[in-house]
């Protein structure tokens, strides 16, 4: 047996995601850019329409259409559509069902156990929701309203001038692998703007290059897990959201699965797990197929059809990981990029909608009485944010999340005494430190071999992502240093689509197969953007 610490093997982050350069001279023009297509950008691109709509506002989206790089197993807290669409009733939302009937169970290898749900956990008159179908929608609202909406456009730089974000620079298409121009080659675009707002979702490169480039940061580093979805097309309906701890997940780890109705023949099912676990083998997709096979699910899912899979890291760090500031000299960051989601509640699209309508109001002052986006005048924002149902929230779980650091049974036990104080219990900050500096336990394990009726591949279930990536792609994984054979099978294990494999004691990438879930980024070799319109094509996530 030996250690795996990720720390030692991970590369810097890229000193170009910060250019201090003149844009060029057919840059686009915008008042406010907002990088990130997804529920935050798009809530904030649509408050800034309605309360200012002489302002050009553009939107940047990496993948190729709205939506397809979007995934949560999600159960919505309808309050922010409410707010930002005041004027439309629930059922003109794009909402699967409404909940009506929930349990939670405690799993072991061979039963289940229902328990009482916890209070943070309830959602009686929520609705499942597919985001992609969710920010589609939202797409053409923003649409209607006059916002340039750009998919197909990652971010691969920030301009700055000075102290102060002027821009970006989006990534050059159509390189070989050798980042040679291929005959389709696409010239890099600079966009410029008195305020860029990050909406990059999870481990945006950006918001970690200006905060790193800034030195802004937060009272416990960030922590994440990753998630593992599929959408099922189900024989029968399901009649409740299911959400379950326990196995497949071992003792030390962090996590537990849903099981979300979507409509009288659909189900999402999933498996979340926090990338502070100590076993190097533990591999969240296939312990996502085994948990298909218990009795649980077992005989909801047989006679049904995989219709679509896919993978995301989540922000975990809670209260304590927001970052001490969200905003600087023409820059702003929302939603999962500032870390706003509630892990107890199993709630974050609500949070980063709202944090995205307070960014746009605060934008909106600073032009409207400063005409520009300087530090200062932004800060409102920062203000209106620690004042807000959000942070609100956070705060009264702000440990619960943390008191799992040393194991199921004690986080339990803990989170219980949080709940009945109201987070007055233990009275402190529980430290933490990043995923990256818990060290893993190597260890020969039993190859997981699928049946391809309940149980599949990574190879079958990128497919099943619809990724679009062309094999000639240059890599956009940066690989660290000292990569052993240990190392390379705690990466094959940690990727849920394939990308890394071990092939004797070397470590061989495959990045064609990347759905951009980050959670290397987390633990292993960094993710950067890529071309436009790479990765998973999302339908119904």
């Amino acid at each position: 047996m030996g250690v795996v610490l990720p720390v030692r093997h991970q590369a810097p982050l890229p000193t170009t995601l910060i250019r201090a350069e003149t844009p060029r001279a057919e840059a686009i023009e915008l008042d406010v850019l907002i990088v990130g297509g997804g529920p935050a950008g798009l809530a904030c691109a649509i408050q800034l329409a309605r309360s200012a709509p002489d302002l050009g506002v553009g939107v940047l989206e990496k993948a190729g259409s709205l939506g397809e790089h979007s995934l949560s197993g999600a159960v919505i807290n309808p309050i922010a559509l409410r707010a930002l669409f005041p004027d439309k009733p629930d059922s003109e939302f794009p909402f699967r069902q409404r909940v009506e009937g929930e349990a939670v169970y405690f799993m072991t290898a061979a039963g289940s156990l229902r328990i009482p749900t916890p209070p943070t956990m309830k959602n009686h008159g929520n609705y499942t929701v597919s985001l992609c179908e969710l920010v589609r929608w939202l797409g053409e609202q923003a649409e209607a309203l006059g916002v340039n909406i750009f998919p197909g456009f990652p971010a691969e730089s920030l301009l700055v001038d000075g102290q102060r974000v002027i821009g970006v620079r989006t990534v050059a298409g159509g390189l070989d692998r050798d980042r040679n121009p291929t005959d389709v080659f696409q010239e890099p675009t600079d966009l410029t703007a008195k305020v860029v707002v990050l909406a990059e979702g999870t481990r945006g490169p950006l918001a970690q290059a200006w905060r790193d480039w800034q030195q802004v940061g937060s009272d416990n580093p960030q922590i994440f897990a990753l998630g593992v979805k599929e959408v099922w097309e189900i024989p029968q309906p399901l009649d409740r959201v299911i959400h379950t701890l326990g196995w497949p997940l071992p003792r030390d780890a962090f996590g537990g699965s849903w099981c979300y109705p979507m409509g009288p023949n659909q189900v999402s099912i999933g498996l979340v797990v926090g990338l502070d676990y100590h076993d190097a083998g533990l591999d969240v997709h296939e312990s996502l197929q085994r948990m298909k096979l218990h009795p649980l699910f077992r005989g909801l899912l047989q006679g049904g059809t995989l219709l679509e899979w896919g993978a995301k890291t989540i922000p975990e760090g809670g209260y304590y990981a927001i970052p001490h500031r969200l905003s600087g000299d023409g820059v702003m960051m929302i939603g999962d990029t500032a870390g706003l989601v509630d892990v107890p509640s199993l709630k974050g699209i609500h949070y980063a909608m709202e944090s995205g309508m307070l960014a746009a109001t605060a934008i909106v002052a600073a032009l409207q009485q400063h005409g520009g986006g300087g530090g200062a005048h932004l800060a409102a924002y920062d203000q209106a944010v620690r004042q807000s149902r959000i942070v609100g929230d956070m705060h009264v779980t702000r440990n619960m999340r943390l008191a799992f650091k040393d194991g199921f049974v004690g986080g339990v036990v803990k989170a219980g005494l949080m709940t009945i104080s109201r987070g007055a219990f233990p009275g402190g900050r529980i430290a933490m430190a990043a995923d990256a500096e818990a060290p893993r336990e190597t260890h020969a394990d039993t190859p997981f071999v699928p049946d391809n009726v309940l149980t599949f591949s990574k190879v079958d279930a990128v497919f099943k992502s619809g990724n679009a990536t062309r094999d000639t792609i240059p890599s956009h994984l940066v690989v660290g240093r000292d990569i052993t054979g240990d190392v390379a099978d705690f990466y094959a294990h940690l990727c849920p689509a394939g990308v890394y494999e071990r092939q004797g004691d070397t470590l061989r990438v495959n990045p064609p197969n990347c759905v951009d879930c980050k959670a290397t980024d987390v633990l292993g070799p960094r993710w950067t953007p890529r071309e436009g319109g790479s990765g998973p094509r999302y339908r119904l996530m």
